[in-house]
């Protein structure tokens, strides 16, 4: 693992390296299956659609018997519809066909309904038809022994209906990992309690719960710790006994309560500590005996930062799945944005689409207590290090928040 104070893109792929993948697998029914990440690829058993299908209501024909031009007068042999097949196959006439029913045998085309006229037991086409036309060939989603579920892939509503249609009724998947948190302080207390001078509401882990809320994991919640050395090593010892990974928020900074860093490399070691990043510099990861750790900031913004660009990826990675790159949207700057070169930063900012126009404005002060600033937003801008302040009408890159939560 190399030295403290990397930038982000550097220190991500570094802990990615790190992290040891669950390999514990349990097979389940693909109902429960959503958001898992599946242990093995899956293959279709089937084509499908297993029958060359209708893909409108209409009547299907047989292209050699329609000669010259239209209009055609065919005479009607039948019905097939979704379910009910016809048996035979089809020597003359055409045959009434309904979406998603068998093409029988022996026709080769489908003529959409609103393109004929009815006249008793038969049928006056108006348009000219050819081979294939609103016939779903057999295999047109898939072919049998195609993949439809990778290994280390998240699984998706898509892919569970998918998996359905091909009649895949169970998947293997990563078991769940074991995500400790608590925080740490003598000023916090839970919300509902009586505050006390000085002491205030505990935000941060409501938001981390919630911010892995959707991924494939176990969170267990141990609380508060107190600022000594004791009690944080108790927590940190049975969370390292009952997890993969373990996070905290505050206490990795260098303040003189700020015990959890000195605590790690006393029952561990720490790998990484502090990156040039803002919010989230007073980052660490490292390992206890047991499980991975990643100590957090203890203001607000810089924990849901350094969560969603760096705890997550990581957390993916664990369950066995693979980490994608953040969606990166560029925009048109309104207003202007002050930053001081020498660390990468992300303010938040409201992302808008303006007559086809992408533009993005900051969301007030970005103070990193200031929770208020997440209220308008929907992304984060990415300033580069080197940058300094950045005039209205810039071009930067966001990084919208539906691909991040």
């Amino acid at each position: 693992m190399p030295a403290n104070r990397l930038d982000l893109d550097d220190a991500l792929q570094a802990i990615l390296e790190d992290t040891r993948p669950i390999i514990a697998t349990e097979r389940l029914a693909v109902t429960d299956a959503l958001g898992r990440i599946a242990a093995s690829s899956v293959l279709a058993p089937m084509d499908l659609p297993p029958f060359p299908a209708s893909a409108m209501d209409g009547y299907a024909v047989r292209c050699g018997d329609l000669k010259g031009d239209p209009p055609y007068r065919v005479a009607i042999t039948g019905t097939s519809s979704a379910g009910h097949p016809l048996a035979a196959a089809i020597d003359q006439g055409c045959v009434r066909i309904f979406t998603g029913a068998v093409i029988p045998q022996g026709l080769d085309a489908v003529v959409i309904q609103e393109d004929c006229n009815r006249d008793g037991d038969a049928v006056i086409i108006r348009e000219r038809v050819r081979d294939g036309d609103n016939v779903r060939p057999v295999g047109h989603d898939v072919r049998a022994g195609a993949q439809i579920l990778a290994k280390g892939q998240r699984i998706t509503p898509f892919d569970l209906g998918w998996l359905a249609a091909c009649g895949v009724d169970r998947v293997d998947v990563y078991q769940r990992a074991r995500i400790g948190i608590f925080s740490t302080g003598d000023e916090l207390l839970d919300p509902g309690a009586a505050p006390g001078p000085g002491q205030i509401f505990d935000a941060n882990r409501m938001t981390l719960r919630a911010l892995l809320a959707n991924l494939p994991v176990t969170v267990r919640d141990y609380g508060i710790a107190a600022d000594r050395p004791e009690a944080i090593r108790r927590l940190l010892q049975r969370a390292d006994w009952e997890c993969d990974l373990v996070i905290t928020s505050g206490g990795v900074s260098v303040g003189e309560s700020d015990w959890v860093k000195q605590v790690v490399e006393e029952i561990g070691h720490l790998d990484l500590w502090r990156l040039n990043l803002k919010p989230g510099k007073p980052v660490a990861y490292g390992r206890l005996g047991r499980s991975a750790f990643f100590g957090l900031p203890g203001n607000p913004v810089s924990t849901i930062v350094t969560a969603l660009l760096l705890v997550k990826p990581v957390i993916v990675r664990l369950c066995g799945g693979r980490s994608a790159d953040p969606l990166v949207v560029t925009a048109l700057l309104e207003g202007s944005l002050k930053h001081q070169p020498g660390r990468e930063e992300f303010q938040r900012g409201s992302l808008e689409d303006r007559d086809g126009t992408l533009t993005v404005r900051v969301t007030g002060d970005q103070s990193s207590n200031r929770l208020a600033s997440f209220t308008a937003a929907n992304c984060l801008i990415r300033v580069g290090r080197d940058l300094g302040d950045l005039a209205e009408g810039s071009q930067v890159d966001t990084l919208p928040f539906g691909g991040m939560l």
